[in-house]
């Protein structure tokens, strides 16, 4: 090997040392056309899945037993509410390390736009390559520092926001607070959005569109508590606001297919609830049912098999999974192998996940809506949700303020529809890793094998990647 080193450099030394040295290693580099900025937003998106930690800390997961069960870290560690000291698939620092990925994807991107002959050819790139940034560090502020509140994100320390390429081996940063992060997120995103063309894309359903780009403005602005934007962008994400008809048809479709075909539509980018979708390395299709800490029987009959509000249950199969009858499954993930090469037995396996719904958009419409006293609003948009999820529904089981009162046992209307928005996300997206998102926003308490996660317990915050104090950043406390 050093002989050959020793050739290499007399063969550069002679006159056509330069003309060798002037050209790029590698030309996919050289991001000088408008196709090519366009491959490269392919990255800009985390290839990583939130799911696997996020579910098994919340009060989505139970402790099912040895038997029958897949014990790993990624999943004990997130239930006994103990930071992940693993960095593989499913981890909280897998994450971490894939949003900045993508982060470093767009800013690359955004560099190439404005070093370019002619930026405006580029615009549709701006603006997803923006978008995607934003999304990327909103899902970082929300996963590792406290939840937005106005009062205090201005004191509570935020997350490095990465504008520019790295150009040195260890960066330093630092992570200023919630509120700026807050802040250069909405600029990212109110100056990207309007830049992107559904046109520019070969499968919009990987990439921000401006219906996937309108629900994220609806998530961030339920996180910031600016109701008014939350309609205003929900209104843009369907032709005339409408939700319904893009809703997962569980009823009239989903629960007439077998299983594989329901697992085959569930994430397919022919689904028009799907806005937005990304391929992960990922075990949790594999083992999203038999891992110890998870949906259990227990949790079955509380969430679907005993009515709810309507005075119904709801319509979504549920499967057992292997030996243990406490692994159950919705009808949701498949796994993709590939192949390290095409007679090989090991490779890559990999999960698409939505992170954009049809279904999400509506409860944020809704949830905006009840903050802003219109119930009749909000109320209509839960019938309809209903509507779609129980087999066999009439007028009966719409949501009045009587049942409201019954069921949850209050009688005001703005506390027993937050109670019934809260159970019908839990249901929609079971195993989904979303519920998470509403413990961090009410601060919903999490009791697991007898400890209790309070609502202001600094564990709610995931730890940073250890390695991430070499860049100067402190770590959560604990």
């Amino acid at each position: 090997m050093k002989k050959h080193h020793i050739l290499l450099l007399i063969l550069l030394a002679g006159s056509g040392c330069k003309k060798y040295l002037e050209q790029a290693p590698d030309q996919r580099t050289q991001l000088n056309s408008v196709e090519k900025v366009a491959e490269l937003l392919g990255t800009a998106y985390p290839q990583a899945d939130y799911a696997t930690f996020t579910e098994a800390a919340s009060d989505n997961a139970a402790d099912k037993g040895t038997g029958g069960t897949v014990s790993l870290e990624i999943n004990t560690n997130p239930y006994y509410f103990r930071d992940v000291i693993d960095k593989t698939e499913g981890s909280p620092t897998y994450y971490w390390n894939n949003c900045y990925k993508a982060i470093a994807a767009c800013n690359q991107a955004l560099q190439a736009i404005d070093n370019a002959e002619n930026p405006a050819d580029y615009s549709a790139q701006k603006g997803e390559a923006l978008v995607a940034r934003a999304y990327s560090h909103f899902m970082l502020v929300t996963l590792f520092s406290k939840v937005y509140d106005a009062a205090t994100a201005a004191q509570d320390p935020g997350i490095p926001y990465v504008t520019s390429p790295e150009n040195v081996v260890i960066q330093q940063y630092e992570r200023k607070t919630v509120a700026y992060v807050y802040e250069q997120i909405e600029k990212d995103l109110t100056e990207g959005l309007p830049l992107i063309k559904n046109t520019s894309y070969k499968v919009p359903k990987y990439h921000f569109t401006t219906a996937a780009a309108n629900a994220f403005a609806t998530r961030f602005y339920l996180f910031k508590k600016d109701y008014q934007k939350v309609l205003t962008y929900a209104a843009n994400v369907f032709p005339g606001g409408n939700n319904k008809s893009n809703l997962r048809q569980w009823v009239t479709v989903y629960q007439n297919l077998t299983a594989a075909q329901a697992l085959a539509l569930y994430t397919n980018a022919t689904e028009p609830a799907n806005l937005l979708l990304v391929e992960a390395p990922s075990i949790w299709a594999r083992n999203v049912a038999q891992y110890r800490y998870g949906l259990q029987t227990d949790l079955v009959y509380s969430i679907y098999r005993y009515t709810n509000v309507t005075g119904a249950t709801w319509v979504q199969p549920l499967y057992y999974i292997g030996d243990n009858t406490d692994n159950w499954e919705i009808l949701k993930f498949r796994e993709h192998f590939v192949r390290s090469s095409a007679n090989a037995d090991i490779g890559v396996p990999y999960t698409i996940f939505p992170l954009f719904t049809a279904e999400e958009v509506l409860f944020n419409r809704a949830e905006a809506n009840i903050y802003l006293g219109n119930y009749d609003a909000a109320k209509q948009d839960l019938n309809d949700y209903a509507s779609m999820r129980i087999d066999g529904y009439t007028t009966s089981n719409r949501i009045t303020n009587t049942k409201l009162a019954n069921f949850y046992g209050t009688t005001d209307v703005k506390t027993g529809l937050i109670y019934t928005l809260l159970d019908f996300k839990q249901a929609e997206f079971m195993q989904e890793g979303m519920r998470w998102f509403d413990i961090l926003r009410y601060h919903i308490p999490v009791t697991h094998s007898g400890e209790t996660l309070t609502g202001d317990d600094l564990r709610r915050l995931f730890q940073l990647p250890q390695e991430v104090k070499l860049s100067g950043l402190e770590q959560n406390p604990r």
